[in-house]
């Protein structure tokens, strides 16, 4: 496939292709005092549990001393701070519009972790204009400098949006379940990822299982695929054992961390951030910028 196939918007991120001296780097670069890691938690198919793992291990960070920021960028139907019993007065779609600035919408949620809330119901968020993508980054860029660690809890599926915020992370966890459908759904999403965007390394979490057998079971089933069909690295990241506490965490729109600290999943997310913290962060860009999103500059997409 070649990238001058006017047919094919194939996306070229400076950190795959390794290219030197980016031509559209902000003039007003920056010596960071701070490099925050970014992770993208994401997800072929919805109902996997994605949001609350996204909370939980945000949480966990925060007791392992990490400043944390979450981005809920399910822009459309954003549920982060419904889960968190928080109700903020200004979202995403305020930035987008010019109303506020992107740090005028924080808001504080569990450990004094810090939150950027999503709106819902809002269909025309679902499908950003190439420039919307490029102010929200800017902004979250500038922001970012002052926490140790960014998650973004995308969307799922594969939409544009989607693969945006995860091309732009430096780490990307997909969220899968035991159930068929998922598995199918978390392959084509490696697979849109690794032919359209060049990523080359996902992790794989498995939530919901059994058993940590099972866990083990379901990523041997997608990494014999990825492996073959795809020029892509699939890492074991581990598992989050089903614990019907987690429903009651979300019932009283408390995540299951702070509510039940000593439950079966939440010693799963207290040994996922060890783990997260104790791993080698993904590769920073050039310049002056924690993001990979230079892409959306040098393409027009």
């Amino acid at each position: 496939m070649s990238s001058k196939d006017p047919s094919n918007k194939v996306i070229s991120i400076n950190r795959r292709r390794g290219q030197k001296g980016d031509p559209f780097a902000l003039n007003t670069r920056r010596n960071r005092g701070s490099k925050a890691r970014v992770i993208a938690i994401t997800s072929g198919k919805g109902g996997v549990g994605k949001t609350s793992i996204v909370a939980n291990l945000g949480y966990a960070f925060t007791k392992l001393g990490q400043k944390v920021l979450i981005l809920d960028a399910d822009l459309g139907l954003g549920n982060l701070d419904v889960l968190l019993g928080l109700a903020p007065k200004y979202n995403l779609s305020h930035v987008i519009t010019g109303e506020k600035a992107i740090e005028d919408i924080l808001i504080e949620g569990p450990g004094q972790m810090k939150i950027l809330p999503a709106s819902s119901g809002i269909q025309e968020l679902t499908h950003l204009t190439r420039d919307q993508k490029i102010q929200i980054f800017t902004q979250l860029d500038s922001l970012i400098d002052s926490v140790d660690i960014l998650f973004i809890d995308t969307a799922a599926g594969i939409s544009a949006n989607v693969m945006d915020f995860n091309a732009m992370a430096q780490e990307i966890v997909v969220v899968v379940s035991p159930e068929p459908t998922s598995i199918t759904d978390a392959y084509a999403l490696m697979k849109v990822l690794s032919l359209k965007y060049s990523e080359k390394v996902c992790k794989l979490l498995v939530n919901m299982t059994t058993r940590p057998e099972e866990g083990r079971e379901v990523f041997r089933q997608l990494h014999l695929v990825t492996d073959r069909f795809l020029d892509i690295t699939s890492e074991y990241l581990g598992c989050i054992l089903y614990d019907e506490k987690v429903t009651k965490g979300v019932k009283n729109q408390k995540i299951v961390s702070e509510l039940y600290p000593d439950t079966q999943a939440s010693r799963c997310f207290k040994d996922l951030a060890r783990k997260l913290s104790h791993m080698q962060p993904g590769n920073l860009p050039e310049g002056g910028s924690n993001l990979f999103w230079r892409h959306l500059v040098q393409n027009n997409l």
